[in-house]
């Protein structure tokens, strides 16, 4: 399996502490001061829509949201660039991409500290109907991999994976893990904190 366009969220803190409307100036600021490693390019306001993409930061290679999914705030990081290295690699650039935003955002004065991300409560999603299914076998083929990379990412704690059975469905997996992690804990794990 070539994972690419792999999309990962982080769930944030119930109830959400700000109101998702302050992120538009934030993202905003960030395109302005090139703030990530990312080429920015424009923000939407999807707020209106329900359990939908939220507020949303489009970029080159990635696109970003406060995402309301599924009726569940987090923050989404979408991967649409190809990315080269194996899926570990592939894993570990998304995710610590997803965790270094979710670390500006949670130190960003504008928000007053009030927007918290739980590292042990993710979805990593597939967003590749035709080379990866939603279906059991391609989770098989995945599992390996996955599981090399979560060991890493919740150094050894346990943590519980479930697959979205409805094949219409892009390849999504819930992963929650035993404990409480914070953003920098994953980033600690993971050898990518600043």
């Amino acid at each position: 399996m070539n994972l690419q366009h792999l999309n990962v969220k982080i769930m944030a803190a119930e109830p959400l502490g700000v109101d998702p409307e302050v992120l538009i100036p934030v993202f905003h600021k960030w395109i302005q001061t090139k703030a990530t490693k990312e080429m920015l390019v424009d923000v939407a306001d999807y707020l209106h829509v329900p359990a939908g993409p939220g507020v949303l930061l489009v970029g080159h290679e990635a696109n970003m949201s406060l995402d309301h999914g599924e009726n569940r705030w987090g923050f989404l990081y979408g991967r649409k660039a190809v990315m080269n290295g194996d899926n570990l690699e592939r894993m570990k650039t998304v995710v610590s991409s997803a965790l270094e935003h979710c670390r500006r955002l949670e130190e960003d004065p504008a928000l007053h500290g009030k927007l918290k991300f739980r590292g042990e409560d993710i979805q990593l999603i597939v967003n590749d109907r035709l080379l990866t299914p939603n279906t059991e076998a391609a989770l098989k083929e995945w599992e390996s991999d996955l599981k090399t990379f979560l060991n890493h990412l919740f150094k050894n704690s346990t943590y519980s994976y479930q697959r979205h059975s409805d094949p219409r469905e892009r390849l999504t997996l819930d992963v929650k893990a035993g404990g409480s992690f914070r953003v920098v804990d994953l980033q600690t794990n993971l050898g990518t904190t600043s």
